[in-house]
């Protein structure tokens, strides 16, 4: 069941509870995801149950034990085992025979990347700690590009046309009305252009210059 606030659009998974694991479970959990977080050592877990939808001490290495999470279900499947690479290389294989859609694995050096990646990771990455926070923005915010914050709050981001906007004005998606942003420019491919008209239409892979309320331009790019 989810806890009041949470968001019902995207569900995740994450094995492995250290630093970075936890960085990833709190962030996405603050944004209001369903977040379900796995470890084998208990006190791992203990830390994180407040921010969960539910954990569980289990052995990820177990292809039965992961059978009860029903991981064909989740948006993505992070493995933030770092330490112990060996688990890290079986729990991403019985992922993917469990039919997980995207997996992404945490990896301490090149070599292990690219083993991780010929064993059938959708991605692999080598983060410290304050990656796991960049990592769940981009997970619930795909069309974000950039975001530099001001310390009054506010901030501006470059936002990706997404579908829904593709072909529209800038007047029918009236960014300003509907979440309080302003749109100051467009970059279409080499092109910019500043202030844009209402009649303007948006293309595809058109880029948005945005400028708002920290909290507002964080609503529009995760809803886009």
């Amino acid at each position: 069941m989810l806890k009041s606030g949470q968001n019902k659009q995207k569900e995740f998974a994450i094995i492995g509870l250290g630093r970075f694991g936890r960085a990833i479970v709190r962030t996405l959990s603050a944004k209001g995801y369903c977040v379900v977080g796995i470890d084998r050592d208990s006190r791992k877990v203990q830390r994180v149950s407040e921010y969960c939808t539910q954990v569980a001490v289990a052995d990820s290495t177990n292809e039965d034990a992961l059978k009860a999470f029903d991981i064909s279900s989740f948006d993505a499947v992070i493995v933030a085992i770092g330490s112990d690479f060996e688990s890290n290389l079986i729990t991403t294989v019985a992922l993917k025979a469990l039919g997980a859609r995207h997996v992404i694995c945490k990896a301490l050096s090149e070599r292990q990347k690219e083993i991780l990646l010929r064993i059938g990771a959708d991605r692999v990455i080598r983060p410290e700690s304050d990656a796991g926070q960049r990592l769940a923005t981009e997970l619930i915010a795909p069309n974000l590009l950039e975001q530099i914050s001001f310390g009054d709050g506010h901030s501006v981001i470059e936002l990706r046309v997404s579908k829904s906007m593709t072909g529209k004005t800038m007047a029918e998606i009236d960014l300003q009305d509907n979440y309080g942003v302003n749109v100051v420019a467009i970059r279409h491919k080499a092109a910019v252009t500043l202030s844009p008209k209402a009649s303007q239409v948006l293309m595809e892979n058109d880029i948005l210059v945005i400028i708002g309320e920290t909290s507002r331009v964080g609503k529009l790019a995760e809803q886009n």
